[in-house]
């Protein structure tokens, strides 16, 4: 290969693409791009920042390119992104958000909301349970939403949940009790007193953000502590969650669990072995 070209794109590459506002901090292009490349496929991942305004005429020029074969949103598009879908999964309805919006074969365009399966997946790597424990969970939008679902599931003994708009918070609270009758939910501000598992999906803390998502000079050690940003991969909640000797999932582990579910939803399935 001539040192002039490249061996990863050209014109008969699948493009995808993820859609946010900012969008320097995701890591799916070059994730999901490695994946595709992985398992053999001629696809690749790009951002695309487009700007709140210019939403809903973006994304459907976008959906009329024929060479793509889906997107992916993240901040703070998930919610408006279900109107561009012609289907949507069962966990997406329940939600209310999507974060892949993928084209079948006949041309018809699904949404699905894979931001809790791949936390969930996340901490069953590091081999740790939701069953029995004591959640509090910061952020009621659509990541939140997603994994407050997810965790509800799996079969928490008690959930707290705190959002600035308390509307967006109550209305997750009823879809949890619905999903996880067992559990007693509530919603509040954020505490770490009588909570087992801490987890923060809202974008407190993103890029050059210093914030806590909650007032804390440490931590009990027993705590274990959760972050959905993915960059930075230390945000100060994780800093002084490692500093107060807590265990921590990164969102950078939840986006590893995430990106399988996505490449297959693509229509990329792993090859038999």
């Amino acid at each position: 290969m001539s040192t002039e070209e490249v061996d990863y794109v050209s014109g008969r590459t699948r493009m995808f693409g993820i859609v946010g506002d900012p969008i320097t901090q995701v890591r799916s292009p070059e994730l999901v791009s490695a994946e595709f490349r992985r398992r053999g496929r001629d696809a690749i991942m790009v951002p695309l920042h487009v700007l709140p305004g210019d939403f809903d005429a973006v994304v459907p020029a976008l959906k009329a390119l024929p060479n793509l074969g889906g997107l992916v949103f993240t901040i703070p598009y998930k919610v408006r992104a279900c109107a561009f879908a012609d289907e949507l999964s069962a966990q997406a309805r329940v939600v209310g958000a999507i974060n892949v919006l993928g084209r079948d074969a006949d041309g018809r365009w699904r949404g699905d909301i894979l931001d809790g399966l791949g936390c969930v997946e996340g901490f069953r790597r590091r081999g740790l349970s939701f069953a029995g424990q004591r959640v509090c969970l910061i952020g009621a939008g659509g990541a939140g939403s997603a994994v407050g679902i997810a965790v509800a599931a799996e079969g928490p003994r008690a959930i707290r949940l705190y959002d600035v708009d308390t509307a967006k918070a109550e209305a997750l609270a009823a879809k949890m009790r619905t999903t996880a009758p067992q559990a007693a939910v509530a919603v509040g501000p954020p505490t770490v007193e009588g909570i087992d598992i801490l987890m923060n999906a809202s974008p407190v803390g993103m890029l050059d953000d210093p914030r806590m998502p909650i007032a804390a000079d440490a931590f009990p050690p027993a705590l274990i502590v959760f972050d959905a940003i993915v960059k930075p991969e230390r945000t100060s909640l994780l800093a002084l969650a490692e500093k107060s000797g807590c265990r921590i999932v990164t969102g950078r582990e939840m986006m590893r669990g995430q990106i399988a579910k996505m490449v297959d939803f693509f229509g990329y399935p792993e090859s038999p072995s």
